[in-house]
């Protein structure tokens, strides 16, 4: 029963809401792909028209949670190797990954609009290990705050394609430059994808897609390196598992061109230690 929360959008990105429904609607079934049962709460608290809005598909809720899993499996490898480091997430929305893979000991830091956090902080109180910090991911100012101590790993999910190029790049090199030795874990849109949104073409249900500037093919990823030379390594996150016609699918869709290279990702950008970084005469 919902208990009449209304989130204050103002200028919130609704695509909070929509990326907390499609993980509430696939983690609802009962051979989910995704195990997110704080999704499945917040859905039934808050006041608002989700399945009116965004629709009921099982296919895009399940693609969603597969794209998640992505991002679970990178902070979960994290975390194994560094049980106290630090996880920064950039635009972190309504984001429910801290119950879903935190280990008791790592620091969390959630850094977003204003707006945003504030929704955030009413739904989601942070706990001892987590803070919330209101910044705009772009300016790097945010990363005076982060504890370095244990390791550090950012996190950019479903932040990125709404930026500029240039301010993509800017952030990639500001993360490289002020976290030697730590890695970054982001997911862009290809981009066709891209061209739809910015002619308002990308529409799912009553839903609009906003405008997503920043793109990239599957095949481009090695372009990141030119960001920063500090960019020691770029791997491609692949997902697996799924379910039905997705999993039939998702093998053909991750190797056989042109879906192969003109898909959705989700990449891992390793920046050097400082002391393996070139001296500059």
């Amino acid at each position: 029963m919902s208990s009449g929360e209304q989130p204050e959008l103002g200028t919130v990105p609704e695509t909070a809401l929509w990326t907390l429904w499609q993980r509430a609607v696939e983690a609802r079934r009962p051979d989910a792909v995704l195990h997110d049962p704080k999704a499945v709460e917040l859905v039934e608290r808050i006041d608002y028209p989700f399945a009116d809005r965004f629709g009921t598909s099982g296919v895009q809720a399940q693609l969603q949670a597969l794209r998640v899993g992505c991002f679970d499996r990178e902070v979960a490898d994290f975390l194994a190797r560094e049980p106290r480091g630090t996880v920064v997430c950039l635009g972190d929305g309504l984001e429910t990954q801290y119950w879903r893979i935190d280990n008791g000991r790592a620091r969390w830091l959630s850094v977003d609009l204003p707006e945003a956090l504030a929704l955030r902080r009413q739904l989601l109180p942070p706990g001892p290990r987590q803070r919330y910090l209101a910044a705009d991911a772009t300016d790097l100012t945010w990363a005076d705050e982060v504890d370095r101590n244990h390791g550090v790993l950012v996190t950019a999910q479903g932040l990125l394609m709404y930026l500029p190029p240039t301010h993509v790049r800017d952030l990639i090199a500001g993360c490289a430059e002020r976290f030697p030795g730590a890695s970054l874990v982001l997911d862009a849109v290809p981009r066709w994808f891209s061209r739809l949104t910015l002619t308002g073409r990308m529409r799912t249900h009553a839903y609009q897609a906003p405008p997503m500037p920043w793109a990239m093919d599957a095949a481009e990823r090695h372009k990141l390196r030119t960001a920063s030379p500090a960019v020691t390594t770029i791997r491609d996150v692949r997902p697996t598992g799924g379910r039905g016609l997705v999993a039939g699918l998702l093998p053909l869709a991750l190797t056989i061109p042109p879906l192969a290279t003109h898909r959705p990702s989700v990449t891992v950008l390793d920046f050097a230690d400082r002391a393996d970084r070139p001296t500059q005469s």
